[in-house]
């Protein structure tokens, strides 16, 4: 435990709770939000709920009405239930990070004005763009889309970025947008999300260069997809970039209107090797210790909770207090239980914390989560599994 981990608050805060339990410590999920708008330096950042899943969090950077406050303005939602959802609780911006198929969910959003007035959906296919006017069901019906273009990096055969959308060329973008506005639909923005950079680690001296190569291509090419589109469409609300990880670079671009950032909030252990902002772990989790099967070793109940992404090391969490535990090889972290080796001084009945490798993935493990203020002070607050909805 370092001299500026917030463990040891946790620990006492919830020191008559029984583990397994999550507990974030407000102070640090405060000062990573103060960072990110100082990140962002003036661009509204739109908050990932993906990345966060528990509505009072939600509410702590963006207002009681899940809307906009201190720099924060709209939420990137990634189910158009969840959306739905969140309007029901006030939220009055709301961008799907995503296509949709959900037919039920297309014809709940076109019964509701409130909701058709404050939710985007994202496109990146004209058969998208069938199946939502057929959800839809009546013409009278405008609904709310954005463009989603691709912006990976291509080098040769090379693919660097993850897959989304086939759209990547301006006259793809262009095409899509009057075909959406053919089908009476409103295109209000254009999306690109360069993965390879926002959620890269600065790990080494070839990813850096590969990430400074792909930030100058997609702004060059985000412009003229942008000149493409509103060549149709006239002007836009939306020109979307970024993640946590990439906020610099996508506000030193002037045709970006918001960034997107989530996992900065509780900073997870994949986002511990980012040169661009120092790392402040914010949300913990505790199991305790079942059992000593051998002098070095202590065993913790479950913590198997294993993070989205490529199988391997990097998605595992990692314990972090007391100092010097480690996984095994041999076992890993288990669904039932997890021996740890370095666990010498270790008892039955200690606790145990870890760090998740993503940002809300663990909430979907948890019902509560505790907040710890920086007076001790401690309250649970559900998280979305706690308030008894599951978006996938």
């Amino acid at each position: 435990m370092t001299e500026t981990s917030p463990i040891a608050g946790l620990h006492a805060a919830t020191a008559e709770l029984d583990p397994p339990l999550a507990a974030l410590d407000l102070p640090t999920l405060r000062a990573n939000a103060a960072d990110l708008v100082r990140r962002a330096a003036g661009t509204p950042i739109r908050v990932a709920s993906k990345s966060v899943r528990c509505r009072a969090v939600l509410a702590e950077v963006l207002g009681a009405d899940l809307t906009a406050a201190g720099g924060f303005a709209g939420v990137m939602s990634y189910s158009l239930r969840e959306a739905l959802w969140l309007v029901r609780h006030g939220a009055r911006d709301v961008l799907l990070g995503y296509p949709t198929v959900d037919r039920a969910a297309l014809a709940e959003l076109a019964a509701d004005d409130i909701a058709s007035r404050s939710i985007t959906l994202m496109i990146d296919d004209a058969e998208q763009l069938d199946l939502i006017r057929a959800a839809v069901g009546t013409d009278r019906v405008r609904p709310r889309v954005c463009l989603d273009v691709d912006a990976s990096l291509r080098v040769g055969p090379l693919h660097l970025g993850v897959r989304r959308s086939p759209v990547r060329t301006p006259q793809q973008a262009a095409a899509l947008a009057d075909a959406a506005l053919r089908r009476g639909f409103d295109v209000v923005g254009v999306m690109t999300y360069e993965a390879q950079i926002a959620g890269l680690p600065d790990s080494n001296v070839a990813v850096r260069l590969v990430k400074r190569a792909s930030a100058a291509e997609i702004r060059k090419r985000r412009a003229q997809v942008l000149d493409a589109v509103r060549s149709v469409t006239g002007e836009l609300e939306i020109v979307n970039s970024g993640g946590s990880g990439s906020i610099e670079v996508s506000v030193a671009d002037p045709d970006v209107t918001e960034v997107t950032a989530g996992s900065g909030l509780y900073v997870p252990t994949l986002f511990d090797d980012y040169r661009a902002f120092t790392p402040r772990p914010a949300l913990y989790f505790a199991m305790p210790v079942l059992r000593r099967p051998a002098a070095d070793i202590a065993t913790v109940f479950a913590g198997g909770y294993i993070a989205s992404g490529p199988a391997g090391s990097s998605r595992v969490p990692k314990p972090v207090w007391p100092r010097g535990l480690k996984l095994l090889g041999t076992e890993g972290a288990g669904e039932v239980q997890t021996p740890l080796s370095g666990a010498a001084e270790l008892r039955i009945g200690d606790r145990v914390w870890f760090r998740h490798a993503k940002a809300g993935e663990l909430c979907e493990r948890f019902d509560v989560v505790q907040l710890v203020d920086e007076d001790g002070s401690r309250v649970g607050v559900p998280t979305y599994r706690g308030e008894g909805v599951c978006f996938g």
